[in-house]
């Protein structure tokens, strides 16, 4: 049997597909006398527009994730999907009229006319190479332009088995994918490794497809027939490594090759542990299986030791929702020992210790997404994220210290949520300017399919229609587009218009200011040295010399209550202890939030030599969009 899988844009191009590298190696090791061969038209897709077009790294970057939350990079491919290239021009640009600048507007215009032409050639290229099945993932801003292929397909060749699968395929959407696109044969729901090859030999065998856990199919009437879901998620040890045989050797050969440097995706871990215990109310990340499960540490070092080897790469994008904190002890301390210079991306907890944080750092991981989202404890309990605003800041504070990159995003609109709860951050917010800012504006949450506030309506989110940006993609009703919807609208809950531009003023400033910014402190036996640049604070040296002082520093490493802290300090009575925390509130040198405090000083490892920006504050020329601004801005722009 012959298998095509295809990433279709608009798939990040510096990454290979995960998802495709573990279906490609299941079909081969798992299917006898098959094997499947991956297309990355995410990546011929930039040769492709270049020709025709003005278009730019910058710009596939947008339509691939910046835009997700207004759906421009699906609405470019839907005139393909429906094949009429004006299809619902007006009804776009009336619903991104206040978030989608004019000329963005006209490139989109451009790209939505081209799309229909591309994803003609990529089927007849598709239909050329004589598969069996052909296979389309489809995640984040790939949906329409998957759909497409897969009609174009059907039309080319009706003989050929067309099927979906990814994360916007999981639950009910899957179910909504399947009924509504008749041109899709098959829908294969939540973890594909055991169930697609399944499919494959059932297909190859002729046998019925009832015992394929998730399959959406249809019957000899053609009724459309969904498979229920597994009851249990994969083991660890089902959990494939991917094979990105073909990655490398067609980015080489593509226009993309400049403007990237690829990266290897791979996965220690399924699902998410404190999701288990306590899902954070907005989040929806982990679909239908939130149980966490991770590869055992030896497996999964060899794993990456043999993918670095074969590929000769070294940066590497951890998917993990969250870290498994035994790595700490297992997996990262043998890292660093490997001698393997890596270069790892890792999603953890806000709420880790500097000296855990220097484990991740001295294994070769640069760059963290710790969920921060928030600097106030109250809004962080409407959240249920198990962290508080102290906390939060101490993450920075301490990633500076170990040299690792943040990347987070400040989020508002959360039912319960007050003015209050913004008004003392932001006037703090100018001694926070030396660590890592938020990636971009506060984003108001939007209600995701799986999360809480989805399946909860006593949350606060009675109310909920498919997001605005569904009704000029797709041709559905309204309880179709629900089923199919992963992003939903809601009254806005919490904050007024007035709090939110003050909140966004503020975040704007502390970017602008970053790169220019410091805030160290150098500790010795008798004396403490803080040595700030701030555009709020007129100080440059500051010596803490009274014992009870620097004991108090000390102390803050942590955050503390002024009566927890004099009753640790002894002498110290809980008034001594506020009148210090009053004036290095006024110094910018700490941070206080639910009545805790906690010292925003990094330890002097000369921070600014970590930051790009600085080079380019002192004349030293770098190269335009390299890959460490790239990495980050990866991150930054990811949706929360």
């Amino acid at each position: 049997m012959r298998v095509l899988l295809v990433n279709m844009p608009w798939a990040s191009i510096d990454l290979p597909s995960l998802a495709l590298g573990i279906l490609k190696r299941s079909v081969d090791e798992r299917v006898p006398d098959s094997r499947a061969e991956v297309m990355h038209a995410n990546i011929e897709f930039v040769d492709w527009v270049t020709r025709r077009t003005e278009f730019a790294l910058r710009d596939y970057n947008y339509y691939s994730l910046a835009s997700y939350f207004i759906g421009c990079g699906d609405w470019v491919f839907s005139s393909a999907l429906y094949d009429d290239r004006s299809w619902h021009v007006a009804e776009f640009v009336e619903g991104t009229r206040k978030n989608v600048d004019a000329a963005r507007r006209e490139q989109a215009f451009v790209l939505h006319e081209l799309a229909g032409e591309f994803v003609r050639e990529t089927a007849r290229r598709i239909v050329e190479r004589q598969p069996d099945v052909v296979g389309f993932t489809s995640t984040f801003q790939q949906n329409t332009a998957a759909l497409a292929a897969a009609r174009y397909v059907k039309e080319l060749d009706p003989r050929i088995r067309t099927v979906l699968g990814g994360a916007n395929c999981d639950g009910k959407q899957g179910e909504a994918m399947h009924r509504n696109f008749p041109f899709v044969d098959l829908v294969v729901r939540g973890e594909g490794e055991e169930s697609f090859p399944a499919l494959l030999t059932a297909l190859q065998e002729g046998r019925g497809l009832a015992d394929i856990p998730g399959l959406c199919r249809r019957d000899e009437e053609g009724r459309c027939v969904v498979n229920p879901m597994r009851s249990r998620p994969l083991p660890p040890s089902a959990i494939l490594a991917p094979d990105y045989t073909g990655y490398f050797e067609r980015l080489a050969s593509s226009r993309a090759r400049s403007w990237v440097e690829p990266k290897l995706v791979v996965e220690s871990a399924r699902g998410c542990w404190w999701g288990e215990k306590h899902h954070c109310t907005f989040c929806g990340l982990n679909g239908s299986s939130m149980q966490f499960r991770s590869k055992n540490p030896s497996v999964f070092f060899d794993e990456l030791t043999e993918l670095a080897r074969r590929h000769r790469v070294l940066d590497m994008y951890v998917v993990d929702n969250i870290l498994d904190m035994n790595y700490l002890k297992s997996l990262l301390p043998r890292i660093t020992e490997s001698g393997y210079d890596l270069r790892l991306q890792y999603e953890i907890k806000s709420n880790m210790r500097r000296h855990q944080l220097e484990i991740l750092a001295e294994a070769g991981v640069i760059h963290v997404q710790p969920g921060i989202e928030s600097l106030n404890s109250r809004v962080l309990g409407l959240m249920d994220k198990g962290v508080t605003g102290c906390l939060n800041v101490r993450m920075l504070r301490d990633a500076s210290a170990v040299g690792l990159s943040v990347a987070w995003n400040y989020l508002y609109g959360f039912p319960g949520e007050e003015a209050a709860d913004y008004d003392e951050v932001i006037e703090q917010l100018p001694a926070l300017e030396h660590l890592n800012p938020p990636g971009s504006q506060a984003g108001r949450i939007a209600v995701e399919r799986f999360s809480p506030y989805f399946n909860n309506p006593e949350l606060g989110f009675r109310e909920l229609r498919s997001a605005q940006q569904y009704r000029y993609i797709y041709d559905l009703p309204e309880e179709e587009l629900f089923d199919l919807a992963y992003i939903f609208d809601v009254p806005p809950q919490g904050i007024d218009d007035a709090v939110v531009d003050r909140l966004n003023a503020a975040i704007t400033t502390w970017q602008q200011a970053h790169d220019s910014s410091r805030l160290t402190h150098s500790s010795f036996e008798d004396r403490i040295v803080l040595v700030s640049k701030r555009r709020a604070f007129d100080w440059s040296v500051l010596e803490v010399t009274d014992p009870c002082e620097i004991a108090l520093f000390h102390l803050l490493d942590q955050p503390h209550t002024p009566a927890a802290a004099a009753r640790k300090l002894g002498g110290a009575g809980e008034a001594r202890v506020g009148e210090i925390l009053s004036r290095w509130i006024g110094l910018g040198l700490v941070f206080t939030d639910g009545g805790q405090y906690v010292h925003v000083a990094p330890a002097a490892v000369n921070q600014e030599l970590l930051r790009p920006g600085y080079l380019r504050q002192l004349g030293v020329e770098t190269v335009p969009d390299g890959p460490g601004d790239r990495a980050a801005a990866s991150l930054q722009s990811a949706p929360a």
